[in-house]
């Protein structure tokens, strides 16, 4: 920041596009999310005899690949701080949201933190990745 205090115009431009790409990275999110896992709400019998799911493994693997294709957008755009709070924040939210509504146990904060774990690993290293990547490559 200048001494005066003030910010600069080219600071506030990397502000504002970090804010933009972070908004429009959360709205992919929870878009990934729906198509993947918001619309399966019904538990499987297993073999067992037991009840799994709602997921089956191809929906998580599919909704792991959008995040990870999100993550790496983000950074390889210049926004992997960006790209890794608001894909975390998001998938977090939609899942806990998710599971909360359908969980007598009150077992889905346990995993609402996995959730936000696992992502934000993920997605961190991903976006980190993609902006060095990037950055190599100039």
């Amino acid at each position: 920041m200048p001494e005066d205090g003030k910010t600069t115009p080219a600071r506030r431009r990397r502000v504002a596009a970090g804010a933009r790409a972070a908004g429009l990275l959360a709205a992919a999110t929870f878009v990934n999310y729906m198509i993947w896992l918001g619309w399966d709400q019904e538990k499987d019998e297993a073999p067992y005899g037991g009840l799994s799911g709602p997921y089956q493994p191809w929906q998580v693997v599919g909704v792991v690949l959008g995040l990870g294709a999100l993550a790496a957008a983000g950074g390889w755009r210049g926004h992997p701080v960006a790209a890794a709070v608001a894909v975390t924040l998001t998938m977090t939210v939609c899942w806990s949201v998710d599971a909360a509504t359908s969980d007598d146990s009150g077992l889905w904060a346990v995993g609402a933190v996995m959730v936000l774990v696992g992502t934000s690993l993920g997605v961190g290293v991903v976006a980190l990745c993609a902006a060095a990547l990037r950055g190599r490559g100039r």
